[in-house]
């Protein structure tokens, strides 16, 4: 028997915890489930799109990160995604939408396209993020200095969601391409755009300039 939308909300409820709901929330995410174990949840259930939609609509928070990993990519068109990004609930769920929906779909290319001059800046976020798979997987057909020049011009008064995406654009671009690293390390410098973003012992800082140098060193 396939699971209702009632009862998957009621399975969420059930493993409702204040300590994540404490850690979740610093981050941007009103819920208080653990996502290992929503993961489990949603393998439990398994595929269903048409309650990944149910979930999706209902607008919990949770409920949405639940159907996202419920949801099927390609039975999604390009207008549905478009929905789905500018409602998520939490910052959670657009990370998710873009990096387990919209990178799948077969309507990747289209999308980054119409939201890459788009008014709102979490579907411009979403393009700069599908960008920087372009910039380091199929860079052909894209304007690499004129994506620095964006970049130069944007970064440092960007929102915050579309900022981190197109820091990543910036990092990708000087980590892949190295005609450009000198270029992409010298916008980083001069914005100091994440300069000062705390990191843990032993990960790589997203101030572009460091992520570049640590990156080309792995691949040295």
């Amino acid at each position: 028997m396939s699971t209702t939308l009632a009862q998957a909300l009621a399975d969420l409820a059930a493993l409702e915890d204040p300590k994540a709901r404490a850690i979740n929330e610093r981050h941007g995410d009103a819920h208080g489930v653990n996502l290992t174990r929503m993961r489990g949840l949603a393998k439990s259930i398994g595929a269903d799109p048409d309650l990944a939609r149910e979930l999706y609509d209902d607008g919990d928070v949770a409920g949405q990160l639940l159907g996202i990993l419920l949801a099927k990519p390609r039975t999604l068109s390009a207008d549905d995604l478009d929905t789905m990004v500018r409602t998520t609930q939490s910052s959670k769920a657009h990370d998710w939408v873009v990096a387990y929906l919209v990178k799948k779909s077969p309507h990747a290319e289209e999308l980054r396209e119409r939201w890459f001059e788009d008014p709102d800046p979490d579907a411009r976020a979403a393009a700069w993020s599908l960008t920087s798979v372009r910039v380091a997987k199929s860079p052909d057909g894209l304007d690499l200095d004129a994506l620095l020049d964006r970049i130069e011009r944007e970064l440092a008064g960007a929102p915050s969601r579309e900022q981190w995406a197109m820091n990543e654009t910036l990092a990708y671009i000087g980590i892949h391409h190295p005609a450009l690293r000198e270029r992409a390390v010298a916008i980083g410098e001069r914005l100091q755009v994440l300069a000062d973003y705390p990191v843990p012992p032993n990960c790589t800082s997203p101030f572009a300039p460091l992520w570049i140098a640590e990156m080309v060193r792995r691949q040295g």
